[in-house]
């Protein structure tokens, strides 16, 4: 694959979603292998941080850059408000859709792109986005996208890779992300470009103070976030002013 941030937005959006397509049927294995199943206690996290919202009937959430809909089923699992899930590669979508119906979880998937969502402005009293910032071509103009779908007072929750903050933690994480993941993600899914394209993508994302800035500029307040694993993955909240 091209190095994906050499080429124009439109480029970059289309080679993301191909190869998103083309690991979709071992995305979920391999989410949760490579991780040691701690990604499903990040998305736990997730929920609690949203438990307000999740526990009103009345709200509507935003699941963006849905995925595989792990997140979104999270959510749902979690409380009582209604869940829609957004993402642009369709067979993400389709099988977000068939864990769904396996759950008998009534949760719609929508196909869409982050960077311009099909909601009006203030659809939604919560957003939330797990790993899918990063492969925005514009991170900045994504955040502000999830601003404007928000009702004022809404609350967004974002979770990512960062950048650990215990140096011995630091060097463990680079070593996994640069060597081991790309030979054995590449493996498994058959795409060692896929796998390459991860840690590549992790390396050039802010870390955790510039996002929280990234998210204030953008016209969030009451920005913070929490460190999860170390600082192997992040998760950044804030909500629309009132």
């Amino acid at each position: 694959m091209p190095d994906i941030e050499s080429v124009t937005p439109s480029d970059h959006a289309y080679r993301v979603r191909e190869m998103f397509a083309s690991i979709a049927g071992r995305y979920d294995l391999l989410n949760h292998l490579l991780s040691g199943n701690i990604d499903k206690r990040w998305r736990r996290l997730v929920a609690n941080a949203l438990a307000p919202a999740l526990a009103n009937p009345e709200s509507q959430i935003l699941d963006v850059a849905c995925g595989t809909g792990d997140l979104a089923l999270t959510l749902r699992e979690n409380g009582a408000a209604r869940i829609v899930g957004i993402d642009f590669c369709r067979p993400m979508l389709e099988i977000a859709a068939r864990k769904a119906n396996t759950t008998q979880s009534s949760l719609p998937f929508v196909e869409g792109d982050a960077l311009s969502l099909p909601f009006a402005d203030c659809s939604f009293e919560a957003a939330t986005i797990a790993f899918g910032l990063r492969n925005l071509a514009d991170v900045g103009a994504g955040i502000k996208e999830l601003l404007r779908i928000l009702k004022p007072g809404g609350s967004v929750v974002v979770l990512e890779f960062s950048k650990p903050n215990v140096p011995v933690l630091n060097s463990l994480f680079k070593f996994y992300f640069t060597k081991v993941l790309p030979r054995f993600g590449g493996w498994i899914s058959g795409s060692k470009s896929a796998y390459q394209y991860l840690p590549d993508s992790v390396t050039r994302f802010p870390d955790q103070q510039e996002l929280a800035a990234m998210m204030r500029v953008a016209g969030f307040e009451n920005v913070n976030f929490k460190n999860l694993t170390g600082g192997v993955a992040a998760l950044h909240l804030g909500t629309r002013p009132r």
